[in-house]
């Protein structure tokens, strides 16, 4: 199964370089925090702000939900750019998850775990 490889963000606030990016506990973390990415149009005032505290937790567990407030606040709003990369950073962990099912019979046979139904 090849992985998804999508770039992290990287930005600068007063002079301190964070990455923001998504691991399985990160995803997790944001869901538990009130995310739904289904939600995240629609109630983009209340979603956006989660999903960018989240995207900070993978790198950064130690930054509060109030910095991570005060650096959007201070961002004068994100680029659709930006967002849409956030949420393709979310979803990585998810996709991870579930793969395609195996057509090649070597590839099928060269898995440590089996499954029949």
């Amino acid at each position: 199964m090849k992985k998804e490889t999508i770039n992290p963000i990287i930005i600068t606030y007063e002079g301190v370089e964070y990455t923001l990016e998504f691991d399985n506990e990160s995803a997790v973390f944001t869901n538990r925090q009130g995310f739904k990415p289904t939600d995240m149009f629609d109630n983009i005032e209340e979603m956006l702000p989660i999903l960018f505290y989240g995207a900070f937790r993978k790198h950064h567990k130690n930054v509060a939900r109030l910095q991570t407030d005060k650096i959007l606040a201070e961002a004068d709003g994100l680029p659709k750019s930006v967002v849409n990369q956030l949420m393709e950073l979310y979803a990585v962990p998810r996709n991870s998850l579930i793969r395609d099912d195996d057509t090649d019979e070597e590839t099928a046979k060269n898995r440590k775990v089996t499954f029949q139904f």
